[in-house]
């Protein structure tokens, strides 16, 4: 049976932590921010976590069980 890939996109977007929650950063925080709030800019700055549902997907991505 042979490994399965990594797919690099998701492997650069995604880090799983030790309790196997997976973390990300937000999104909208590159480019044009004249026209966002600083208090939009501040909560864009932290790190989110990838919702149960969706979990297991970003996990198959990322080459895990």
């Amino acid at each position: 049976m042979p490994k399965i890939k990594t797919r690099k996109a998701a492997a650069k977007r995604f880090t799983v932590n030790s309790n196997g929650t997976i973390k990300h950063a937000h999104c909208n925080k590159n480019h044009i921010l004249a026209k966002k709030t600083r208090k939009r800019k501040r909560f864009l700055r932290g790190t989110g976590y990838v919702h149960a549902s969706d979990a297991k997907n970003v996990k198959a991505m990322l080459g895990q069980k």
